[in-house]
């Protein structure tokens, strides 16, 4: 499964570095049994359980530790889940310009072929908050397996030429309303493989790479296929790639149990799981706030992708310029990511969260003065680059959400993040009919903005540190004027 998008059973793995401690805004979270102590993330493979070899000994130099994203390519686990990221996404990138090359050879309907785009997107809200309870109610491993297999055969359907436009439409929707489950899931599931500290971050980190990648690198394979073969046959590369994924998760994966125990959301129906989850996610002040400083920035910076093909048109660029318009803020953003994940230390990522993430969108203020392309192309970068406070908002993230809510609360995550994108991309569609194009990605930098800078003002209020601080400083001044 994409968007985003396990070592034997016996290996071990380095404990997690520490989460600050935040106070539990769940009263149940205390109730939780004590899972013991935390395993050790060395992987059997590595240099340090090895056998002893020469100039082994108690005075010989200890073997380097791997640092940054090496050290978390050293989880075996990881690994399966990474090549199944990679597989998957690749896949279904090359699905979805294959069925709308199928669509509108079949329809000669530039609407329905238009739609079936807009089909990826729009079902994430749908499958994100009514399904989100499977993602604690059940083991990871199988909830994962299973969604692949879902999505195997929905695709494989696909590929029956008796299969009408109406049915490849719907299958679509049934395969955006599994993916913020799979993703959702995956993204708890990785607090187990990798801990909850610094490893975990990196590894998500990764996953947004490839994810941005995957769509450079994706949408040209499936240019390239669709040369030498039909619609239908580059589709039948997605069911190999969700069968592969799958078979990955399986065997390259522990089995781990299902995080909802009883008197924590378990035992009712799933949509009752599902939206009760929701409503504690989104009830706690402090979740909450993260989750929109994850969402709003993201829904105004898709403006100017939005946007790309009437702008291009607008300053009479090369058809060429549309394309580096699209990858320009993907650009941005994975060369940001690698250098957060890789130069700053978790603490200084920690404090570049509310900075960048308030000036994030301020790149887009370039398109009043309706750049040119290499300003345009400069601008974007920057505005992807912007992105990468998400880094050191992952940490804060799983820090917040109490562990029996975490596969329901990074599925919602999910889900909304890709609504508020199509939201958008709509919106941003919408006020290009009325006002100019390079006025529209402006205000959108603007308005993104001030809304930004709010959310940055209430995540300080929520900080836990701040919260406790003033909790003490209060008692203190109820215990003076008792006096």
């Amino acid at each position: 499964m994409p968007t985003d998008s396990p070592a034997p059973a016996d290996t071990p793995r380095t404990p997690p570095a520490p989460a600050a401690q935040v106070p539990a805004p769940f009263p149940e979270r205390a109730a939780l049994p004590d899972p013991g102590p935390a395993p050790t993330l060395r992987d059997t493979d590595s240099p340090a359980t090895a056998a002893p070899g020469p100039g082994s000994g108690p005075d010989a130099p200890a073997p380097a530790t791997p640092r940054g994203y090496r050290a978390v390519f050293a989880v075996a686990e990881f690994r399966a889940v990474f090549a199944a990221h990679l597989l998957s996404l690749l896949g279904v990138v090359v699905s979805e310009l294959a069925l709308t090359v199928l669509v509108y050879d079949l329809t000669g309907s530039p609407l329905l072929s238009a739609l079936t785009f807009a089909l990826g997107l729009l079902p994430y809200i749908v499958g994100g908050t009514l399904f989100a309870g499977v993602a604690d109610r059940y083991p990871a491993r199988r909830v994962l397996v299973v969604c692949d297999l879902l999505c195997a055969a929905c695709v494989a359907v696909m590929l029956v030429p008796a299969t009408p436009v109406a049915g490849l439409l719907a299958l679509r929707c049934l395969v955006a309303a599994i993916a913020p489950v799979f993703t959702g899931t995956r993204m708890a599931a990785l607090t187990d493989i990798l801990g909850e500290g610094d490893l975990y971050v990196l590894g998500r980190s990764l996953l947004r790479i490839v994810s941005q990648s995957a769509m450079l690198i994706g949408f040209g394979a499936g240019g390239v296929l669709l040369t030498v073969l039909s619609p239908r046959g580059a589709i039948t590369v997605t069911v190999v790639t969700f069968l592969c994924s799958a078979a990955l998760l399986r065997f390259g994966t522990r089995d781990r149990p299902a995080r909802a125990t009883a008197g924590h959301g378990a035992g009712g129906t799933l949509l009752k799981e599902s939206l009760s989850g929701a409503r504690l996610v989104l009830g706690d002040r402090r979740i909450r706030a993260l989750m929109l400083l994850i969402w709003l920035p993201a829904m105004f910076v898709v403006a100017p992708e939005a946007l790309a093909a009437p702008y291009a048109d607008a300053i009479g660029a090369p058809p060429a310029a549309l394309g580096l318009l699209l990858c320009a803020m993907a650009v941005g953003h994975i060369g940001a990511e690698l250098f957060v994940g890789s130069a700053l230390s978790p603490r200084n990522r920690s404090r570049i969260v509310l900075p960048v993430a308030a000036a994030g969108l301020l790149p887009l203020l370039v398109y009043a003065v309706r750049p040119g392309l290499p300003l345009a192309l400069a601008a974007l970068a920057l505005a992807g680059a912007g992105a990468a406070y998400v880094i050191g908002l992952d940490q804060w993230f799983v820090d917040a959400v109490p562990q029996e809510l975490r596969g329901r609360a990074m599925t919602l995550l999910t889900a909304g993040l890709m609504t508020v994108q199509g939201l958008g991309m709509a919106l941003a569609g919408l006020a290009a009919e009325f006002f100019p194009v390079h006025q529209v990605v402006a205000a959108s930098g603007i308005i993104g903005t001030v809304c930004t800078l709010l959310l940055v003002a209430e995540v300080r209020r929520t900080d836990p540190r701040r919260m406790s601080y003033t909790e003490e400083r209060d008692g203190a001044d109820r215990h003076v004027t008792s006096r």
